[in-house]
Parts: structure tokens; sequence; C-alpha cells
């Protein structure tokens, strides 16, 4: 081991025996008979740590008893512990799970078959005006329901789910925290899946593209939910080493979160976003105002977003704030970090970015539609710039207005710009949990 890994090891360790002697001191004079004070999957979310401390906060399945406290190796075993309803539950990971080892020719429908799929929706043959439709397209459909049953995985309410040690996980799946309430997932490494089955689209753009689902996780219509100290990842699987059909990459990757459809009172924290296009998106529609608006609050912080190419987030509708978080921009391909989308009211503060050489601080925001903006005490590149000023004098006809309208209260600790590279970079991310 090197001397800066074993240092910077020495000095994760240091902290968290510092946290949990703090945590076991407080906890035993509040309460002497409590034992589980360092314990990762009976801790709850500390008070005004971000949205999802609002209200009555976010516990998880800390009260679970023991009966409910399950230790899963396999993908069987996961599912299966889910299902007991909204009693408060700890689910304990153990190693990396695969939830689609069978491979992709497990899932295809009878019938199908992918040559035949080319040779029927090519563009020269198809067109480029209207959608694909007709046996092939149908048996597509077919087998990417089968993948989909096999793969998804749904979070019910009272739940924490937590990796034990340095190298838990999912490979391959979709973790759908969907219409509950009360969710924390905590310290996997989460590869996004594969889709196997990715839909052509002729009419999408100029020269049409492969379209794809299944993000790694989602939070759909829920409430108090903390993501904490997780890496999302395309792992074995990068878009570099994707083929092209029909002359676009053949997309087989969609998001690794998206908060969407009425969800509320989120907060990721420690999280490592790495390697992905289309990263993380709050609201998913200008049109769901009836279920969006008012809702989709969700705080970031001491998140590493690292080699993301867009959506870092983009986001409509909610109140985010986003502080205290490291953008560290590919060294090609790079789009946008903050996208500023309708009815969106978005305060970024105190948000440090490492762009390469040539790269403007003015891409950094992206408008999408007429929203105001705060973004305060930001640094790029070691010094501070005013993302607003140096977007709206190198892209005019993208002018932003300034002042979300809001101040965020919910702020458990602010560090200093110049402290968050190594902050974040040595504690953000799986494996790295107190």
């Amino acid at each position: 081991m090197s001397t800066q890994r074993s240092h910077d090891r020495i000095t994760h360790l240091v902290a968290c025996t510092a946290l949990v002697l703090a945590a076991t001191a407080t906890t035993a004079h509040a309460d002497p008979g409590r034992t589980h004070a360092h314990d990762p999957g009976r801790q709850t979310l500390p008070a005004r740590d971000g949205w999802a401390s609002a209200g009555t906060g976010t516990t998880g399945g800390a009260a679970a008893d023991a009966e409910h406290v399950h230790t899963v190796t396999t993908w069987e075993e996961f599912r299966a512990a889910l299902r007991d309803g909204g009693t408060p539950k700890i689910i304990r990971v153990v190693g990396t799970i695969g939830a689609d080892d069978q491979g992709c020719a497990s899932f295809e429908a009878e019938g199908y078959d992918f040559r035949k799929y080319l040779a029927d929706y090519d563009p020269a043959v198809w067109g480029r005006d209207k959608p694909v439709s007709g046996e092939q397209e149908d048996l597509r459909a077919a087998s990417a329901a089968r993948q989909s049953e096999a793969v998804t995985a749904y979070v019910p309410a009272n739940t924490t789910i937590v990796g034990v040690g340095r190298n838990a996980g999912f490979t391959g799946a979709s973790l759908q925290i969907k219409g509950v309430d009360n969710v924390i997932v905590r310290n996997l490494t989460l590869e996004s899946p594969l889709d196997c089955f990715p839909q052509w689209d002729p009419t999408d753009g100029a020269t049409g593209a492969w379209n794809s689902e299944y993000d790694g996780m989602v939070v759909h219509g829920s409430t108090h939910v903390w993501i904490d100290h997780n890496t999302f990842t395309d792992g074995a699987h990068p878009d570099s080493s994707l083929p092209r059909y029909y002359g676009e990459l053949y997309q087989q990757h969609d998001g690794e979160l998206d908060i969407v459809r009425g969800a509320d009172l989120v907060t990721a924290s420690w999280n490592v976003f790495a390697d992905h296009d289309k990263t993380l998106m709050i609201g998913n529609s200008d049109g769901a105002g009836a279920t969006d608006r008012d809702r989709l609050r969700v705080t970031l912080h001491h998140n590493l977003f690292r080699n993301i190419v867009e959506r870092a987030p983009r986001v409509r509708f909610g109140k985010v704030d986003a502080y205290n978080n490291h953008h560290v921009a590919p060294a090609d391909g790079y789009a946008y970090s903050f996208g500023i989308g309708y009815e969106s009211r978005l305060v970024a503060e105190k948000n440090v970015f490492t762009l390469p050489e040539g790269v403007s601080p003015a891409r950094i925001l992206k408008k999408w539609k007429e929203a105001p903006v705060t973004a305060d005490a930001n640094h790029v590149n070691g010094k501070p710039v005013d993302l607003i000023a140096v977007h709206n004098a190198e892209m005019p006809e993208e002018t932003l207005q300034r002042d979300a309208g809001w101040t965020p209260e919910l702020r458990s600790r602010i560090d200093a710009p110049h402290a968050i590279p190594g902050l974040v970079g040595h504690r953000a991310g799986a494996g790295r949990i107190c």
C-alpha cells in the first residue's frame, strides 16, 4: 500500500473512531441501555441534515427488532427480505450481489432476434419519420419486460439497507423507492443496470437515438429518504465500451439516481457519482406540476461528481439545496453540471469545480427554462467564481435570473470550499462509512 493510501486510511480510521466515541458517549448519557450508536444500520439521519430531516425526520429501519434484521448474500434473499411490508427492518448486504447474473439471453422472448431487429428498423429501410413497430419491436418489448421483472426491487417503508464492510453492493439492479416513507440506503456500490434491450427511436433528434431503461436507484413519489455514502458507477460497462448501430451509441444506461413524480424530503450526502452521462434528475417532466409543484425538496451535500457529463443534477420544480459538493469534470465531453429547469429553485453554494484546461466556468450552469437560481461562494479550479455572472457574460442568449427566493436552513455542517476536495475525496462513497 502506498504511503498516501496508508495515510488516508489512518486518517479515516482516526476520524471514525472519534465520531464513534463521541456518539457512544452521547448516547450512553442519554440512554445507558442503548448499544447501537456505532452500528450503521441503526443510525438515523441527524437533525437539520437536509430536507429529509424535516418534519418527522428519517429513521429508516432503526427500530427493527431482531426478527426483522436480515443479512443477505444473494438477489433472491434480498428481494425476499423486502417483502415484509412496512414493518421496520434492517437489511445488511454482504458482498456484491448480481441481479442479472443469468445474462441477457435468459430474458429474450421466443423469436426475438437482434440481427433481424437491426435489419427491420435500419433507417435506410424504415425511415426516420415514425416510431418503430411490428413483430421484432413487440418481441423486444416483451424481452424488456422480462428483464424489468428480474432486476427491479421495490423498497418498502421504514427500511434501512446498508452494506457490510467495504465491498458491498449490487450489479445490474434497479432499486425502486416508490410511494413509501422513511427509507435509508447506505454504504453500497451500485453498478448501473445494463439494459439488454434498448429501443431504437428514429424520431429522437435529427439522427435518431437508442433509449434505455433502469436507473440504479429511483425515488418515486416517496418522502423522507436518506441516501448516504454510496457509490454510483457504470463499473465494468462504461459508455466507451458500448457499440454503435445506425451510427448512434447503443445506449444501455439510463440515470444513476432519479428523484421524480412527487418525491419529497430527500437528503443525498457523501455519495460518489462516477463515470456517467445523464446522472441525476430531479423532476422528470415539465408537465408534472400537479404532482411535483411544492415538492421535490432535495438536499445534496458532500457528494463527489467525478467524470459526469451532465445532470449533476438537472432540476425541475424543486427547492434543491446543493452545497459542499465536488464536481470533477471529464477531460472530454463535458456538457454542464447544474441544469436549471422548469419552475426550479436551485440554491448552489460553496461547491467546488475542477474543470479541464479550456473548459469555461460558464458551462457549469445550463438554462433549460426560465427560473431563478442562487449560486454563491463557489470555487472553480481553486478560485472563487461568480457562476451566474460568467454564464451570463459568455452566454447572453441564456441569461439566468439571480435569487432562488428562499434560504436553506437545514444544514448540519458547512465546510469552506478549499477543504472540500480533500474532505469529500477521502470520505465520500461506499466503504468509507463510520
